[in-house]
């Protein structure tokens, strides 16, 4: 009989940890991680590069003075913390760091197969299994793959989103998206115009205005939001011009560079439609708990759910999956998960969490998702004190730019202080 095998779709950050526990569940298990890169990490994964890869994938990274928004306790895993001596906003060279100890502690580095792009995963209903077919990059050589198991743990940043404006065509300077943003200095004595007041463009505009001439922020959010006092900020652009932009409320300003904050969606284009699940409006369904494919539930999704402790969060998703997956616990019927999903759908939509939404852990549902996961799975729960971090983190955000400048420390399950750091 042959081994079950499990095809784990990207090595980011949800798909090494997803590995490393199907490995640990099921020692007898096959386990193949199909990354399109030549590297580990995903988004974590800085290259100076920018737009595609020689292979010709496109290529999507932080930049590269990046610290986390988000505590560190919320980026290592429960089995490999991030290293204690680290402030708890860590860079991009930490997280790094922090992968390749858990790759090399965890051996997962012989499973994965680097420069190898999934290009169509589709259901075979006389095997009962998952046929997918892959492309080896560099010998541009195809090759079909039987698996029991399929994860996606692709992302959530692999489509960049640039919204249209009139004149988009006319403006004569750079436009990009924050994807291949990477240095301030680039921008040095430049007028740049960022777009979007989500976190990149909170990130991103302060970080550029100590190089260049001028930036402004456009956004959408009512009144100002606290970028340091040397960003202009403006409402929407109502078009672009040749030398710049026209905002709505009729002031006009020139610019040199673009730069869209402007965010991402999901995109599983290797999805063929018998795999049972759409993407609508940037969400993904139907899914138990936001991960287990409910019509063809040997498939799982690892990673969807935002605003969360990160890794912990994959990791517990991982976990949950594989108690499964395994065999150690059986599945609810497919009525019964339907039910579950609809019953959250309901409540999202009194929440006005549906459309882009639909994945997001907002407030209370946080804690309660990580909960759920651990009761129904009977698996090690999350300690509430991680997203009570989470949250007041995110919160502080909103009403100071120098909120890196806090140290967060855990006292025990449910509680953590908070110190102002002296510079």
């Amino acid at each position: 009989a042959p081994t079950t095998g499990y095809c784990i779709i990207g090595a980011g950050p949800s798909g090494l940890c997803t590995a490393k526990h199907a490995l640990a569940y099921d020692s007898s298990a096959t386990v193949t991680v199909f990354e399109q890169s030549s590297n580990i990490g995903g988004l974590w994964a800085y290259t100076e590069r920018t737009g595609k890869d020689p292979n010709g994938v496109d290529i999507s990274c932080m930049y590269a003075n990046l610290r986390t928004n988000l505590v560190k306790q919320g980026m290592g895993y429960p089995d490999y913390p991030v290293d204690d001596r680290t402030s708890t906003f860590i860079t991009i060279k930490d997280v790094q760091k922090q992968l390749d100890g858990y790759i090399a502690k965890f051996e997962l580095k012989k499973v994965i197969k680097f420069e190898h792009q999934v290009v169509n995963v589709t259901r075979n209903f006389v095997t009962n299994q998952w046929d997918v077919l892959v492309n080896d990059l560099v010998n541009n050589r195809y090759t079909m793959h039987q698996f029991e198991f399929v994860f996606i743990c692709n992302g959530h940043y692999s489509s960049p989103v640039i919204p249209p404006f009139p004149g988009q065509e006319e403006f004569r300077g750079q436009q990009l998206h924050s994807k291949d943003y990477r240095r301030s200095e680039n921008y040095r004595n430049e007028c740049v115009l960022v777009i979007g007041g989500g976190h990149s463009g909170m990130d991103i505009a302060p970080e550029i205005s100590v190089a260049a001439a001028k930036v402004v922020l456009s956004h959408r959010c009512k009144g100002p939001i606290h970028t340091g006092d040397r960003v202009i900020q403006k409402p929407e652009v109502l078009r672009l011009t040749e030398t710049g932009a026209k905002f709505v409320d009729g002031t006009v300003e020139n610019f040199d560079v673009i730069i869209y904050c402007t965010g991402y969606r999901y995109s599983v284009p290797f999805l063929s439609a018998d795999c049972g699940v759409s993407l609508h409006e940037n969400a993904i369904g139907p899914l138990y708990y936001h991960c287990i494919n409910i019509n063809q539930p040997t498939m799982a999704f690892i990673g969807l759910p935002f605003n969360a402790c990160l890794m912990l969060m994959m990791d517990l998703q991982a976990r949950f999956c594989m108690k499964f997956f395994s065999g150690q616990k059986q599945l609810p019927c497919r009525q019964e998960m339907l039910e579950a999903w609809h019953m959250d759908q309901t409540e999202r939509k009194e929440r006005s969490l549906l459309g882009k939404l639909s994945h997001m852990l907002a407030g209370d549902l946080q804690q309660r998702y990580y909960n759920d996961l651990a009761r129904i799975a009977d698996i090690v729960p999350l300690k509430p004190v991680l997203a009570k971090m989470h949250a007041d983190c995110i919160n502080s955000k909103m009403e100071d730019v120098n909120f890196r400048d806090f140290e967060y420390r855990i006292i025990d399950d449910e509680n953590f202080t908070k110190v102002k750091l002296l510079n």
